[in-house]
């Protein structure tokens, strides 16, 4: 009896080895051939060698690819640090040192922020209508003398100006100035936090995206300082 072998199923199969276990940047592929846990691979190859056992009629190419695609595929995601083209730290080092030193705000705080808000996107619009590496409202651009939140510049000068003053306003309370620039100044003020102990014990009243917020920065800035 001759069976014939489906070249859309020994492609699938050749392109599934090389994503689980020849793939240097798939997390799990080593632990789980070491474990002895059967991989994407070897099911697809013990499904052929059973459909193998079938006649050709039995097995169409319709009911391989239904097979297949009942099978989750791994994710492949990076997990290393930002860079900038230039090999830099970030591609805006010079307008974020300028702007820290015009404003006296730590650079490596700065660009916690703009990672945290835009991941130095200088295009970057939210769903609210926030834009730019600081993400500002365009309100707060006009506030801040921002003409043109797409333009690195006026955007990372007027941010870095709007996160110097609520660090004066909060005492240098980073933690702090970090809750009122992703929630705003008025519902900080409103829940009585006045320093960073206070965002302690009252994290839970604030949003749970701004609490996230402040643990991002925080973790991105002490990255960014080493």
């Amino acid at each position: 009896m001759n069976v014939t072998t489906d070249p859309r199923l020994l492609k699938q199969l050749l392109l599934t080895q090389w994503m689980t276990e020849l793939n240097p940047l798939s997390p799990t592929a080593a632990d789980s051939v070491s474990a002895g846990n059967p991989g994407v691979f070897d099911l697809l190859l013990s499904q052929y060698s059973s459909d193998a056992t079938q006649t050709e009629t039995e097995i169409s190419p319709m009911n391989r690819l239904s097979a297949l695609s009942a099978m989750s595929m791994p994710s492949v995601s990076w997990g290393g640090a930002l860079a900038g083209d230039s090999g830099s730290s970030s591609a805006y080092d010079d307008l974020i040192t300028a702007a820290g030193a015009k404003y006296g705000v730590d650079p490596a705080l700065i660009k916690g922020v703009i990672q945290s808000e835009s991941s130095f996107n200088a295009n970057a619009v939210s769903s609210a209508g926030a834009k730019g590496l600081m993400q500002l409202m365009d309100e707060t651009a006009r506030g801040l003398g921002v003409a043109d939140s797409f333009d690195p510049a006026q955007n990372i000068d007027g941010g870095t100006r709007f996160l110097s003053y609520l660090l004066r306003k909060y005492e240098g309370n980073v933690s702090t100035a970090l809750a009122a620039y992703n929630a705003g100044p008025g519902r900080v003020d409103r829940l009585g936090i006045e320093n960073d102990q206070d965002v302690a014990l009252n994290l839970h009243k604030l949003p749970t995206e701004t609490q996230g917020y402040i643990r991002k920065v925080l973790n991105a800035t002490s990255q960014w300082g080493v």
